[in-house]
């Protein structure tokens, strides 16, 4: 699969790899430890509900934080050799965080460190996107961006299990089953990943090279605050393409994060078995692989909005179908529905973004982009939440999920018959 892609683009595709293995271990490990941590009798400790909640509130902090300073952080590395150093060492502290994490033994110190590895992890991917205008053409864009998300499914499911054998053997799932404390699997889990993420990143950090950039100025700070006013200000009023873009990718980006954060929540409500639900979920990424591979391929004799209207549309059948949802073979049929077009329209999201911002401030824009991507997480979820207390069932609750499809749709059909930039 690799044959295709230069040196460099090869190199970018692994960081992909690298921190997706991140991901994963967020969205599966990482809250049961810190629950593990939190919840007791023993002083200092919290009950369920509280750990959720506080848990919650590290999640939103971390999305505030990230959609503050990525703007800020994006367009001080648009300036000329900047753009490695920022991200190797975004990098470097993320990695240092995740391993760090695993010797936590307080749930405040293990939650804090949490915080702080997940705003360095997030602030590399946009740092990281933006890169995507460096190591590659134009007319590849689609097809290379596709190739980081489909090995970054597949990749990040080694380490995933390594962590996953070790949370095993700790006694995570049966007492009996444990051959060393629950302490050392945690070390383990955090560590392979973090070592993992690291190891997979040096070629990138090796072979990067900055093309596009703006000139730094004296007293940058402050005029990089003026200079993203001015862009925001430019979106809104003359770069309507990359307006209607930005709401389109706000709406159905929404739907698809609401979709994946309560998969869990999803199978729980149903009354399905729970290690039924996850081998359904890590099948996912395998599922995810092949659909972000096969429209890598696709990208190549097909423009890039049909293809993204393509994964809006299979988005919006996953919703529809969540209505007939009984049994965990239909809730593997979801699961499947949802692998196909998960990765490949996030892909390409990033890859039409690409292409319709001016090059040399690519750092500037995906900041802006990250706002938007990390701002529409609340709306699914409060769609969610409310049609639950209004004593509906989840299935009506996800349906309901489509509409933000739907209206994605309608705006970038509308983003897409604006004229072109200038490149």
């Amino acid at each position: 699969m690799f044959k295709n892609l230069t040196k460099t683009e090869k190199a970018w595709v692994l960081y992909d790899v690298g921190n997706s293995a991140f991901t994963m271990l967020a969205c599966s490990l990482i809250p049961i430890w810190f629950k593990d941590l939190a919840i007791g009798t023993a002083p200092g400790q919290i009950n369920g509900d509280q750990a959720t909640a506080y848990y919650s509130i590290a999640i939103s902090i971390v999305t505030v934080v990230v959609a503050l300073i990525g703007p800020l952080t994006g367009a001080l590395a648009d300036h000329k050799d900047r753009k490695k150093i920022f991200f190797t060492t975004t990098v470097a502290l993320g990695v240092i965080g995740c391993i760090i994490n695993g010797f936590a033994t307080s749930w405040v110190a293990f939650i804090v460190i949490y915080v702080l590895t997940k705003i360095a992890y997030s602030t590399s991917l946009t740092i990281y996107d933006s890169m995507l205008n460096d190591v590659t053409t134009e007319d590849r864009m689609d097809e290379v961006s596709s190739y980081g998300y489909a090995w970054g499914y597949i990749g990040s499911c080694l380490p995933f299990i390594i962590a996953m054998v070790a949370y095993i053997l700790s006694g995570g799932l049966k007492e009996s089953l444990m051959l060393f404390s629950p302490f050392v699997g945690k070390i383990i889990g955090f560590g392979v990943t973090g070592i993992w993420w690291l190891i997979v990143t040096l070629p990138l950090i090796k072979n990067y090279n900055q093309v596009n950039y703006v000139k730094a100025e004296h007293g940058e700070i402050g005029k990089v605050f003026g200079k993203i006013l001015q862009t925001f200000k430019k979106i809104f009023v003359t770069d309507k393409k990359v307006l209607l873009f930005l709401i389109a990718f706000f709406l159905y980006i929404d739907g698809v994060g609401t979709i994946i954060d309560n998969c869990i929540n999803i199978g729980t409500d149903l009354g399905l078995p729970t290690v039924g639900q996850v081998v359904f979920l890590l099948a996912t990424q395998v599922v995810a692989f092949g659909g972000s591979l096969v429209f890598a391929k696709l990208s190549k004799k097909y423009d890039t909005v049909p293809l993204i209207l393509v994964c809006i549309v299979g988005y919006f059948a996953v919703c529809i179908y969540a209505l007939f949802l009984k049994t965990l073979l239909d809730f593997g049929i979801l699961a499947f529905g949802v692998g196909c077009f998960q990765g490949s329209i996030q892909s390409l999201s990033r890859s039409y973004y690409s292409k319709i911002i001016p090059a040399e401030n690519s750092g500037e824009y995906f900041g802006i982009y990250d706002i938007f991507s990390k701002g529409a997480s609340f709306l699914g979820s409060a769609v969610i939440a409310a049609v639950k207390l209004a004593g509906g069932t989840i299935n009506i609750a996800v349906a309901s999920i489509s509409v933000f499809f739907a209206l994605g749709f309608v705006f970038l059909k509308l983003a897409d018959k604006q004229p072109a930039r200038n490149r």
